[in-house]
């Protein structure tokens, strides 16, 4: 039996593998095909299906691609050549894909801007990309305000439902809706930018990642074969369209098929199922926490009254896989690893739980150009052995996953924007002199059978007791224990202590029994592991794409005297947890109880 499973997997993976690589045929750095050219054969194609449904609203494929030759038409008007860049700050909507893609047919670059930043972070999102004008979508209007006066010469305002700047409504109105002659992007080439991407911005502002439209052509196109999308599809994204999987990965698989995009607003818990059985959706897209969200959701009718076979996405932790697909009776959950802009990538198609991918001998010299090297966690780099070289981690061992930079599309790594966020992230004379490689910054293992999985992001693992902390780990442990809800874990600085101890910010459903709650943990986790802090918020920080953010939490530690959190700490003596006053403050960072 374990020979026929293992057969299965492995066809399941060859077979997928040779789907992927029908679709991603001919993305060429010098290929004169670019992406909207792509999508305009699809249109052409399949004028009359519907390629959004949104808010009671049809649009079909000649009406979006109507609106994104008026974008087009309008961005010539403007003055504006190839290479110029135009930031789209706005919330999801169908005409959101049509402006980027609209753009893209004269050679326009689209910054595609998280709709939640202000002030600062959003003017630094706006001045990186050098656009000089931003298209705002409803709601815009205060955010935007907040960040004008931090230009030096502050872009041209185009509001699209909002109040302030120019209507683009009214703009795009007087522009006709005919292609413009593909001499304005005949000069573009595969290798040429086409839209920036920013990073979630969880440990500081922004970045702008460059992609190009082989890089977006193969974002788009990817999963197709292996969820087996067809023009009757309807796929769901309740995804932010400024973030790749959904606004990328999920749309694309869609305009480039004739398929149909279900679209929402914004990821509703409540009302999921629901829209699912009602759009009679097919595919969902996901971010792990979102999945972790419906599991937390009391039962209802319509969670075993869809019509979904599958989904994908990243993040769906081991913790919840098997929950989630048998609650929800979804057959098949693709799972896959990969960040925007990077060259290091892999899909877990077999469903493998826990698994982010197989690299089986068979696939093993398509990922030649990736390596996990050791990684030493309390000085924050590869190690490097006797000759100077990185060493290859071992079979089970965590690693820093790294992708040598090539001219290949697969190896090629466009970088950021600013020149110094990309040097930071090349790692140089790897394994030999003068090599190049792209540094995920993500802690990967490989197992006997070659399966990969993520342990934890550089930076959240920490080091207390001599011993490495995997944040995640714990974190899965710690949403186990009945009654919390999330839990976000970290290390922070406690006085005459070597590395850093444990802590966890938690959102809880029901009372928790703090006195109870260490037993629990130790006799699931190392005693190291045991977070030694316990902060309990009302609701999780997180990014628009459900990412934990930790840099606010890192800086306010456990002190009480700042949060007005309540935070409960380990008690040596009680062997439990009890409440932090500030009193018992003030003796911690004495440093006269010793952990």
């Amino acid at each position: 039996m374990d020979v026929v499973k293992s057969l299965v997997r492995h066809y399941t993976i060859l077979s997928a593998a040779v789907r992927t690589g029908r679709w991603i045929k001919g993305l060429e750095p010098d290929s004169q095909t670019l992406m909207p050219d792509m999508i305009e054969d699809v249109v052409d194609r399949f004028p009359n299906h519907a390629a959004f449904r949104f808010e009671g609203r049809l649009v079909t494929y000649r009406e979006f691609d109507f609106l994104a030759n008026q974008v087009a038409h309008w961005a010539i008007a403007q003055g504006m050549k190839p290479g110029d860049t135009v930031a789209l700050f706005m919330e999801n909507r169908p005409e959101y894909a049509a402006i980027w893609y609209g753009l893209s047919k004269v050679g326009i670059v689209a910054g595609l801007i998280n709709s939640n930043l202000t002030s600062n972070a959003l003017a630094h999102c706006v001045k990186i990309a050098g656009a000089k004008h931003v298209i705002i979508g409803e709601g815009q209007d205060a955010a935007i305000a907040t960040a004008l006066d931090l230009f030096d010469e502050a872009p041209v305002i185009w509001a699209f439902g909002g109040e302030a700047g120019k209507s683009f409504s009214a703009a795009l109105a007087s522009m006709p809706s005919s292609r413009p002659e593909c001499t304005y992007r005949e000069g573009l080439r595969g290798r040429d930018l086409c839209l920036y991407v920013y990073t979630s911005g969880t440990t500081g502002l922004p970045k702008a990642a460059k992609l190009t439209h082989i890089r977006i052509a193969g974002m788009m196109r990817t999963f197709i074969g292996p969820c087996r999308i067809r023009p009757s599809d309807r796929i769901y994204v309740t995804l932010p369209l400024y973030h790749g999987t959904g606004g990328i990965c999920g749309v694309g698989m869609a305009l480039m098929t004739g398929a149909c995009v279900v679209l929402k607003r914004r990821f509703s818990a409540s009302e999921f199922w629901d829209d699912c059985v009602e759009q009679k959706v097919s595919l969902i897209v996901y971010i792990g926490e979102l999945c972790r969200y419906l599991l937390n959701q009391p039962a209802r009718a319509s969670e075993a009254a869809h019509s979904v076979r599958g989904g994908f996405g990243n993040g769906l932790r081991p913790d919840i896989w098997e929950q989630f697909i048998n609650r929800f009776s979804v057959p098949k959950m693709i799972e896959f690893y990969g960040s925007t802009e990077g060259n290091v990538s892999f899909m877990n198609t077999d469903g493998k739980v826990g698994a982010v991918g197989r690299i089986p001998f068979y696939l093993k010299r398509y990922f030649d150009h990736v390596a996990f090297v050791k990684y030493d966690v309390l000085k924050e780099e590869p190690v490097r052995g006797d000759d100077g070289f990185c060493i290859h981690a071992e079979t089970d061992e965590p690693g820093e996953a790294l992708g040598r930079v090539g001219d290949e599309a697969r190896m090629r790594f466009e970088g950021y924007q600013d020149a110094g966020a990309t040097k930071n992230k090349i790692l140089r004379d790897v394994f030999e002199l003068g090599d190049m490689w792209f540094r995920t910054g993500d802690l990967m293992q490989v197992d006997a059978e070659k399966y990969v999985y993520f342990v934890d992001r550089i930076g959240d693992t920490f080091r207390w007791k001599g011993e490495n902390v995997s944040t995640n780990e714990v974190a899965e442990v710690l949403v186990g224990e009945t009654g919390i809800t999330t839990a976000n874990v970290y290390g922070v600085a406690v006085p005459d202590s070597d590395g850093k101890a444990g802590m966890a910010a938690i959102t809880v459903s029901q009372e928790i029994d703090f006195s109870q709650l260490y037993q629990n943990l130790e006799a699931r986790l190392p005693k190291y592991a045991i977070p030694l802090f316990i902060r309990v918020q009302q609701e999780a920080e997180t990014t628009g794409t459900f990412k934990y953010r930790k840099v606010d939490l890192v800086e306010d530690g456990f002190d009480v005297t700042e949060i007005t959190d309540p935070v409960w700490y380990f008690d040596p003596d009680a062997a439990a947890y009890l409440p932090l006053t500030a009193d018992m403050y003030s003796t911690l960072i004495s440093g006269a109880i010793r952990f």
